[in-house]
């Protein structure tokens, strides 16, 4: 070999491998060992783990059964279900046509899904669909609203389009803002069989062999699942396994091995071997260029960890959940697969990259106040508190002593630890903070170990002259087919009854909005506007 091609080569491979962040990482195997399996106990289901750097596999562990029955232990062949993290790999079919030259960023989806929102004037394209800011409502969301119990069904791809197809509005106008939606990612594989003229399995499947991925696979309608299956299991008092039927895919309902998840991460840095061109995995790993949602790009959110930047997914679908953390400037990732309802693979897996990255403290978040501020009296804090996605606190006065009320979750008595902090009885760890803001609205801090704070405004009190039956009546969304009827009872407190026959109880929170389970129901024009988790603004017309 020429000798000066020879210095050549060699420089390029010393540049690829220096390019990342020269770091220290540590790796005790007995210490990983333990976070690994710390929810793992004897004779049930498990995790299966691996931390790859620079190219190398450094650390992996299996742990539990795959199947229960047979005793089939996880090995690197086990299959998980990793849910919404499948979104990375549309993403990447998306990418490889954008390549070709078959569609653009820019495109609007109606040119392939041309039934989708015909009112709709604003352009809604790919680039929406691939960061979460179409504004297209989440299908299961939608289901939910239905009565629906999606996972005792076996729906496929086309009755997802079916019930899009029946939304005449969004929850925002496309591109504004940024709420997660399963919906998009059903969409853009839509748009992947309308480009290429085969199924999303078989172009997947393609992308999957090219990308030496032999084990991982997409199911729809025709999927088969081998045996080789990581059997989901919940466990109430007993480990208990369930039937996998759901065929929709695109958001998810990926199949896969830990050992071609560790392949997938080889190659993102830049190692191994793949048909796929380089380019666009690295592209695959950055922010949408065309969008100006900067927290989630090509199936990835984007965020910090012990303040370091990573990007990160979470995975969950009945008892099997993943997750996928990387610190792409390392070239250092950390992917957990598992098929216990009792492991938390999200919370698992940060443990791990805390002790490789030498950080004991797992928490990049504030767990209490940083100190103490003027007194707040305990009537002064009574009333609800909403968050900006309508999650609600309401602080009670029991008998002279103060309780926090949660939509699902049993009353909690709090204790005074300090001028405006509280603090909950029986787990202290679980604080409030009380802070009054220069135009006089209270707010409420709440913290955790395991959870970022987070705050919640106090609403306006309620007019003491306002009439809580004029809410009464029943409501129709054209959309959903769906009714609600609203009677009112007492002290602000509603009859609320879904589907004509379940009933629940809604509490008035303002003289606009009334808080029922999950929903927020506002008054409009027309009737009232709906929101949820991931469904906003739907519209019920009084009749």
């Amino acid at each position: 070999m020429n000798s000066k091609l020879l210095l050549f080569l060699i420089y390029v491979a010393t540049f690829q491998i220096s390019s990342a962040q020269e770091i220290s990482i540590s790796i005790n195997k007995s210490t990983l060992d333990s976070i690994s399996v710390q929810d793992v106990p004897s004779n049930a289901p498990g995790i299966a783990t691996a931390i790859v750097y620079q190219g190398k596999v450094v650390y992996s562990k299996y742990a539990g059964f795959a199947n229960l029955s047979d005793k089939t232990l996880i090995n690197q062949s086990s299959l998980f279900n990793i849910a919404s993290n499948g979104k990375q790999f549309t993403a990447l079919a998306i990418l490889e046509l954008i390549d070709e030259k078959k569609i653009n960023l820019a495109d609007d989806i109606r040119t392939w899904l041309p039934k989708l929102f015909p009112s709709i004037s604003e352009k809604i394209t790919i680039a929406h669909l691939l960061t979460h800011s179409s504004g297209i409502r989440d299908c299961y969301d939608l289901w939910s609203l239905k009565g629906i119990i999606w996972w005792k069904n076996s729906f496929d791809n086309r009755d997802v389009i079916r019930i899009i197809e029946q939304q005449n509005e969004l929850n925002f106008p496309p591109g504004s803002q940024y709420l997660y939606s399963n919906s998009n990612y059903i969409l853009l594989a839509a748009i992947i069989e309308k480009v290429s003229g085969i199924s999303f399995v078989q172009y997947t499947n393609e992308l999957f062999r090219k990308l030496n991925m032999k084990n991982t696979f997409f199911v729809d309608k025709e999927t088969k699942l081998p045996k080789s299956i990581a059997h989901a299991y919940f466990n109430f008092d007993t480990w208990t396994t369930f039937d996998w039927k759901w065929k929709v895919s695109g958001d998810g309902n990926l199949f896969t091995t830990l050992e071609d998840q560790i392949q997938w991460e080889r190659l993102l840095q830049g190692y191994g071997e793949s048909k796929v061109k380089q380019k666009l995995l690295e592209e695959s790993q950055k922010l949408c260029s065309e969008s100006s949602i900067k927290n989630y790009g090509y199936g990835l959110e984007f965020g910090e960890f012990i303040s370091k930047k990573c990007t990160f997914h979470e995975g969950a679908t009945g008892a099997w959940k993943a997750t996928t953390l990387r610190f792409n400037e390392m070239n250092l990732a950390f992917v957990t697969l598992t098929n216990s309802g009792k492991t938390i693979p999200a919370q698992q897996t940060r443990q791990l990259a805390a002790k490789v990255l030498k950080n004991e403290n797992v928490n990049s978040f504030l767990t209490k106040p940083t100190s103490i501020g003027p007194f707040i009296s305990n009537e002064a804090i009574l009333g609800t508190y909403l968050t900006e996605n309508k999650f609600a606190f309401s602080f009670i006065n029991k008998e002279g002593k103060i309780f926090l009320q949660r939509s699902g979750r049993n009353d909690v008595e709090l204790e005074r630890e300090s001028d405006n902090i509280f603090h909950q009885k029986y787990d202290p760890d679980f604080k409030q903070e009380f802070i009054r803001l220069n135009n006089g609205k209270l707010i409420v801090t709440a913290y955790y170990t395991n959870h970022a704070p987070y705050s919640l405004t106090k609403t306006t009190p309620i007019n003491s002259n306002f009439n809580p039956k004029s809410w009464n009546g029943s409501y129709f969304n054209t959309e959903t087919k769906t009714h609600i009827k609203i009677k009112y009872i007492s002290d602000n407190n509603f009859k609320i009854t879904f589907l004509d026959n379940m009933s629940t109880e809604g509490k008035l929170i303002s003289e606009q909005q009334i808080l029922v389970d999950n929903y927020l129901l506002k008054k409009s024009d027309n009737g009232i506007l709906l929101d949820g988790e991931r469904i906003k603004n739907v519209s019920f017309n009084k009749e």
